[in-house]
């Protein structure tokens, strides 16, 4: 039987993932390198449910961000909306049903334009964790829009050794790049994975192997990649 490739993955993925790895004799381990948690004090708490009841104009680029507004918002709550997709955009539907959502960017460059070209914003709340990205903010800030954010969540880092040697190594965010990095240096040559550019900036702070990039946010596009990757290498 054929040895089945040897895959990392720094953060859970669902089950439906590691089967479809599985079917292509890919197996994947899972190691988390970064934990989320709400951080929402009662002053922003205050804040959030006044701004439930105004027509706004919301941004998330997380899904975290989006999940730890659910229990705080009212019902009716009638915003316009930007943020970044699929899966930030699948948690806003389903929590801010009687919201609009304006427009989506695959990434923080692409939503801040889309925000930039859309003349009638004047204002957005930024909905963020403690470690966003100055991207954003800094380039609507850039074209007179103010931005006010406010922090509903921590990414707290949980770096760990890593001793087994891995085919390739999954990455979805810039702090689990970090967390990875700040004990662990593939001495052999693991394909590295991504998801999105800004986590590719990150990887590239560390390493200089090329890097399979997933364009669209997401585990399944980039469980794809990997499948399409190791598929490709076979062939040769």
């Amino acid at each position: 039987m054929q040895n089945k490739i040897q895959i990392l993955s720094t953060k859970k993925i669902s089950d439906s993932f590691i089967r479809l790895a599985d079917e292509n004799n890919i197996c994947i381990d899972q190691l988390s390198f970064i934990e989320t948690e709400e951080s929402v004090s009662e002053e922003i708490k205050n804040r959030i449910s006044e701004l439930s009841k105004q027509h706004i104009t919301a941004v998330f680029t997380s899904s975290n961000a989006a999940s730890a507004l659910g229990k705080l918002v009212a019902a009716e709550t009638n915003w316009k909306i930007f943020c970044i997709e699929p899966a930030t955009k699948k948690t806003v539907e389903h929590i801010f049903k009687n919201s609009s959502i304006a427009g989506t960017g695959k990434d923080a460059q692409e939503l801040s334009e889309k925000i930039i070209n859309d003349k009638s914003v004047k204002e957005v709340i930024f909905f963020c964790g403690n470690q966003r990205r100055h991207l954003l903010p800094a380039q609507l800030k850039n074209n007179g829009i103010n931005v006010k954010e406010l922090v509903v969540y921590r990414t707290v880092e949980k770096p760990q050794i890593v001793s087994k040697k891995y085919d390739g190594i999954l990455f979805f965010s810039p702090s689990a790049v970090r967390s990875f990095f700040a004990k662990n240096k593939p001495d052999t040559p693991s394909q590295i994975f991504a998801t999105g550019k800004t986590t590719n900036e990150e990887v590239k702070r560390f390493l200089h192997n090329k890097t399979v990039i997933s364009e669209i946010p997401g585990t399944e596009k980039l469980i794809d990649e990997v499948i399409k990757y190791f598929s490709a290498i076979k062939t040769v």
